[in-house]
């Protein structure tokens, strides 16, 4: 049986398992879903420990984006009402602030673009300067694709991690985003591994894909070997090409979750948006206790999330610590 081999391989062994594998438990029936989940949570604490990541993010700039992933409210080129919109530098060190304030250690910026030109640029380098001289939080980015030079800059402004997500698996990329390809994510990404900067990779599930496509999306993050995945569920947004789609079930994504983590053992993995419609509060305890092992808390770039204290209570009420913030890159 799966969980069996899982428990020698992943638990016993510390290898993740591999993608025919986390297809055999994402297809794992009901009745084994306690044991599964037991097992992730076992796997979490043995290779990651107990500590939760607690994480903010907010938009730099938001809207107007020329890309057009399927999921996006954000693109320029759907009817989704999302208006575009800077930040200045007073509101994003105040975000930052409010973050720290939960107890997060990390504080990410996030903008709706292709890539950075060059006065996002300029405006990352007085947000990071001006949010490290306020508050004692670690600054990560998400900007889009990037070139060499600008990988570079950010390793120089400070920037602790990089989030670009490869959002579902190769074989099904281009259902969902035609304006760039797959490989040219993995690229921006391979880049910032080599810099030295933490990688941040995950993606949406329920985006149209089947089992087999998201074991190979579980494979393929593996494969790159990220510090931290985000895990989405796709929350169908208005005006958008997968606005009908409907909502992962409750039980599939708790299988999800699972299998990720028995896939990457040492990864950080993160709650991140849709867990609130998909799961609820009681799903979102099975997650906790199912592999899951860091939180972005508040709202998320253009939909609602849980209140922060919310999650930090119940953090608190599994006796789960909050990760204390890290002096070194």
């Amino acid at each position: 049986m799966i969980l069996d081999r899982a428990h020698e391989r992943v638990l016993g062994n510390g290898q993740g398992l591999d993608q025919a594998q986390v297809e055999e438990v994402l297809r794992l029936p009901d009745d084994d879903l306690p044991a599964l989940l037991q097992l992730a949570h076992e796997v979490r604490m043995r290779w990651c420990g107990p500590e939760v990541e607690v994480e903010g993010i907010v938009s730099l700039k938001t809207g107007g984006c020329p890309e057009d992933c399927h999921f996006c409210s954000q693109s320029g080129l759907f009817t989704s009402p999302v208006r575009a919109v800077w930040l200045d530098i007073p509101a994003l060190v105040e975000a930052a602030k409010q973050t720290a304030a939960t107890g997060a250690t990390e504080f990410c910026i996030v903008a709706a673009v292709r890539g950075p030109d060059q006065r996002l640029m300029d405006q990352m380098r007085q947000g990071v300067k001006a949010i490290k001289e306020a508050v004692d939080i670690q600054v990560a980015a998400s900007l889009g694709m990037l070139s060499q030079q600008q990988v570079d800059e950010l390793v120089e402004m400070g920037v602790h991690r990089y989030n670009h997500n490869l959002e579902t698996c190769r074989s099904f990329f281009p259902n969902v985003v035609t304006t760039h390809s797959w490989e040219e994510r993995w690229s921006t990404l391979t880049m910032v591994r080599d810099s030295g900067m933490e990688v941040c990779c995950g993606g949406i599930l329920g985006l149209g894909e089947t089992v087999e496509q998201r074991a190979e999306f579980a494979a393929q993050l593996a494969e790159l070997d990220p510090h931290e995945v985000p895990l989405n569920f796709l929350n169908p947004r208005p005006g958008t090409p997968l606005g009908d789609r409907p909502v992962v079930e409750g039980k599939d994504a708790l299988r999800a979750i699972a299998a990720f983590r028995l896939a990457m053992p040492r990864t950080i993995l993160r709650y991140a948006g849709g867990r609130e419609i998909t799961l609820g509060d009681l799903g979102t305890r099975d997650g906790l206790l199912g592999g899951i092992n860091a939180v972005i808390v508040g709202n998320y770039l253009t939909t609602l999330g849980r209140p922060a204290t919310a999650d930090l209570e119940l953090l608190e009420e599994l006796k789960m610590p909050v990760k204390a913030l890290s002096a070194t890159l």
